[in-house]
């Protein structure tokens, strides 16, 4: 079956609502009838006095009193009828706007996080902000006026061909010249083409303004400007050469467009001029003809609501495409019959992972096997791009693997439910997210359902009641945009927080204490030994000290387990991990000065390290 595209998919996305579609269709109908009533009315009026010309005194006041009441009457009515289906059209959309925003949120939100690192933030924020409101747009507006503009331009040809047949086509005619101007705008050489290419360079601008905002500090302090900003600056210039290409190629479509349908008369005039010299004297036929120029206007009125159709359908194509480019993403497939385990050891069992999805891409682990046994800490070290982050992410099944597979307890990751398996496993990572929430709503998030008393104790674990209570109001505190902003180590102690209070029976932890201070790593490490107890406890850690203690010690290299064992052994092996060590140590010794000598123990230090 042929994939639905632009407007008939957007019809088949609007059809979740289609009762408060029809409703606003049937009532746009009407209202067209209504709006006509005036006109009929001034019509009526002035047929008239023109029968009575010759002694106007003879006119039927009383009939000509009823139809201004009419059109009085009709106009009331085609604005009660206009309002009441822009309200039905308007509930759609906006019902159709959350559903979609929700939809493709939650797809999102099953997508791997290899499909988020491969997309810009700002073509994301723009499909879900812009492309989808562009949708709601065209159910709340354009689509009540095309049945409007649809209604009366039927009804008026019809009433129009029943009263003369060369009077009807004259003012047909410019309805098809104007109809053709648009199609022709529609669907112009490359004109989807120059679209695409227009959203494209939007999208770019958009990722580029988001990437531009969160660098502000470094171009602050290295004095640049948006100017030095180079691929700002150059998608800036791309998005404007493309809205001057995108004005100019529909200019000229436009003012014909307009110039047609403001020029009924000058169609209508001659061919009636020529009809009534025919017959001079012929009243009826005056008559006919007046009611074709004042009828004229009630076609052109409505007409120009459909002047931007052209770009709005535009829209609504390469929109609905970018929307159904998100949607057709693959999730991270569910299982069909889950499984949850009943121990919590994490084992990999000859792992190896790609983040390309072709065969060339390289490996960043390969052949990994190990066990992360339950009540014990397992800590990941190594150099920078050795695979630690990849290890940790592959738990939680934020990937998955290439080849290999990772168990908890027995039952494969892939085999379980991917809301038992987040319930499983929980997060402090190294770069911490805060919502735009109070300082409780951002606790809460660990568990939603939990009591407020549970949420404080989480808080006390964590360290970070004494801070929070010195905070201008306290849990309720709102961080971020119109708040306040917390500290790297305070923001991390809310962190955990949080994971004590999701208390899930497995932890990792992203380099937990990175933004700790000396004054606070101490309250730190309370918080993560609380933490810990009694689950199956995965950390990355650069700060060797950290891990002293840990169970059992990885040292990844190059994607691959080069030395397991714990420090003492380590130690006496002689291998990168002490390399490691020494350079660690040997930097807590680091002072700033000229002193000769410290700068030969730091390049001492730093050989060692690289070695």
């Amino acid at each position: 079956m042929r994939k639905k595209t632009g407007l008939a998919r957007m019809l088949e996305i609007a059809g979740e609502k289609r009762g408060l579609l029809i409703v606003s269709g049937l009532l746009s109908a009407l209202s067209a009838v209504a709006s006509l009533v005036p006109y009929a009315s001034v019509y009526f009026i002035l047929r008239e006095l023109l029968e009575h010309a010759a002694e106007p005194a003879r006119a039927d006041g009383a009939w000509m009193t009823r139809w201004g009441l009419f059109a009085l009457l009709g106009l009331l009515g085609g604005l009660a009828l206009t309002y009441s289906g822009g309200l039905a059209s308007h509930a759609a959309a906006f019902r159709i706007l959350y559903g979609l925003r929700v939809k493709l949120s939650a797809h999102i939100a099953r997508l791997p996080l290899g499909w988020l690192n491969g997309t810009s933030t700002g073509a994301v924020k723009k499909t879900l902000e812009q492309n989808v409101e562009k949708v709601e747009t065209f159910v709340a507006h354009q689509l009540p006026d095309l049945v409007h503009v649809a209604a009366t331009t039927l009804l008026m040809i019809s009433i129009m061909l029943t009263l003369n047949v060369w009077l009807a086509l004259a003012c047909i005619l410019p309805i098809f010249l104007a109809f053709a101007v648009q199609m022709r705008l529609m669907s112009g050489p490359g004109t989807q083409d120059n679209v695409k290419k227009y959203y494209d360079s939007l999208e770019r601008l958009s990722g580029s303004a988001v990437q531009y905002v969160r660098g502000m500090p470094a171009v602050k302090v290295f004095g640049q400007t948006v100017h030095s900003f180079r691929k700002f600056y150059a998608d800036m210039m791309h998005y404007r050469d493309y809205c001057v290409k995108y004005t100019d190629q529909f200019q000229n479509g436009f003012l014909i467009f307009k110039v047609v349908l403001v020029s009924f008369a000058a169609f209508v005039l001659p061919v009636g001029v020529f009809l009534l010299s025919r017959d001079p004297g012929s009243v009826a036929f005056a008559s006919v003809l007046l009611f074709f120029l004042i009828m004229a206007p009630g076609i052109s009125a409505p007409m120009f609501k459909i002047m931007f159709l052209t770009s709005t359908l535009r829209d609504i194509r390469e929109g609905v495409e970018r929307i159904d480019r998100i949607l057709e993403e693959r999730p991270v497939p569910e299982p069909e019959h889950p499984r949850k385990p009943s121990s919590y050891d994490v084992s990999f069992d000859r792992v190896s992972f790609s983040y390309g999805a072709d065969e060339a891409a390289s490996e960043a682990l390969a052949d990994i096997s190990f066990t992360a046994r339950q009540g014990e800490v397992t800590a990941l070290v190594g150099p920078s791009g050795a695979g630690k982050s990849t290890v940790a992410n592959l738990v939680p099944r934020f990937w998955d693997v290439s080849a290999g597979a990772i168990r908890i307890g027995g039952v494969d990751v892939r085999e379980m439910a991917a809301a038992d398996l987040m319930d499983t496993v929980a997060f402090v990572f190294q770069d911490t997210f805060l919502f735009y929430d109070t300082i409780y709503g951002n606790i809460a998030v660990g568990r939603p359902d939990a009591t407020p008393e549970e949420v404080y104790a989480a808080a006390r674990s964590a360290q970070c009641h004494e801070f929070i209570g010195k905070l201008p109001q306290g849990y309720e505190t709102r961080i971020g945009d119109g708040g306040v902003y917390l500290s790297g180590g305070e923001e991390q102690r809310i962190a955990v927080a949080r994971a004590i209070l999701k208390n899930s029976p497995i932890l990792v932890l992203d380099e937990a204490t990175a933004f700790a201070d000396p004054e606070n790593e101490y309250e730190m490490q309370l918080a993560l030994g609380e933490l810990m107890k009694g689950k199956t406890v995965i950390v990355i850690a650069h700060r060797l000290a950290t891990i002293r203690d840990a169970n059992l010690i990885l040292v990844l290299n190059e994607g691959r387990i080069a030395e397991r064992g714990k420090h003492a052994e380590l130690i006496a092996a002689r291998g990168i991990y002490e390399r490691m060590w020494r350079a660690y140590t040997d930097a807590n010794q680091w002072q700033l000065g000229s002193d000769r000598e410290e700068e030969k123990a730091n390049g001492h230090a730093a050989q060692h390290y690289r070695g």
